[in-house]
């Protein structure tokens, strides 16, 4: 199935999520009685061993993986092109801002311009069904934006969204229970690992402490030439090389 898709319709893409604001004492009073539920659930602790302090560091450590409790800060796409040799070439580039809706819009119009069929085009990611895309339908509500038609997926029936490719899914065989991570399939499948400068678990404090968004945006565009790979070695083609793709920097 897989090897009858054209790659070069598909965008993958990735998201990189921060939580809201800096810290927990930062949030608004109902926020952070919301939090403090949130949070036992989060850690399975009873509530009489919730202490102030646990319940701030969780903040940090899990809030922005909740569209509720935090923001996107970086989506990255990758395309898959032919070069006048006719050797595949990776395009990518990110949408990365400080200014969530800013981003979202910019990320929505280019939705809109190149990917607006989803009988024709398809959006790829690794856990994009469970995270990425419900994720960014999430954001753009909180922001009162319009859906681009590819993103119009609430109430749609699984065989009407398979426009939405999941490198994760098709690992799984079957096997509901599964969850394999990029940076293991990268390992056993033979391409480069795209955790070679920080993880998921960083991102929060390079985007709060050491204000780089740039560094977040170039580990976002390295998940998705990861699941470029990985996509291709599902289509039993050879790993592609350094130079067979470009990082499109027009960050400031």
């Amino acid at each position: 199935m897989l090897e009858r898709i054209d790659i070069t319709k598909i965008l993958f893409l990735d998201v990189e999520c921060v939580s809201g604001v800096p810290s927990f004492d930062q949030l608004s009073d109902p926020l952070q009685e919301l939090w403090r539920n949130k949070s036992r659930q989060v850690l399975r602790l009873p509530a009489e061993e919730m202490t102030d302090e646990l319940v701030a560091s969780s903040y940090q450590d899990r809030a922005g993986i909740f569209a509720e409790f935090g923001k996107i800060v970086c989506i990255s796409v990758g395309l898959v092109y032919w070069d006048k040799d006719k050797q595949p070439m990776v395009r990518l580039k990110s949408f990365a801002n400080d200014d969530e809706k800013a981003l979202l819009s910019e990320f929505s119009l280019m939705l809109n311009q190149y990917y607006p069929n989803p009988n024709e085009h398809y959006i790829c990611g690794h856990n994009i069904k469970e995270f990425d895309v419900p994720y960014i339908c999430r954001r753009m509500v909180v922001h009162s934006l319009p859906f681009p038609s590819i993103l119009q997926i609430a109430g749609k029936k699984p065989w009407e969204t398979k426009h939405l490719l999941d490198t994760m899914d098709y690992w799984k065989f079957g096997d509901r229970k599964n969850f394999t991570s990029l940076k293991l399939l990268a390992a056993i499948l033979g391409f480069p690992s795209p955790k070679d400068d920080i993880d998921g678990s960083e991102v929060g404090r390079v985007y709060w402490e050491e204000e780089n968004l740039n560094r977040i945006a170039l580990y976002c565009e390295k998940d998705v030439l990861a699941t470029i790979q990985l996509f291709r070695r599902y289509q039993r083609n050879p790993v592609l090389s350094e130079d067979q793709y470009i990082h499109v920097d027009d960050r400031s």
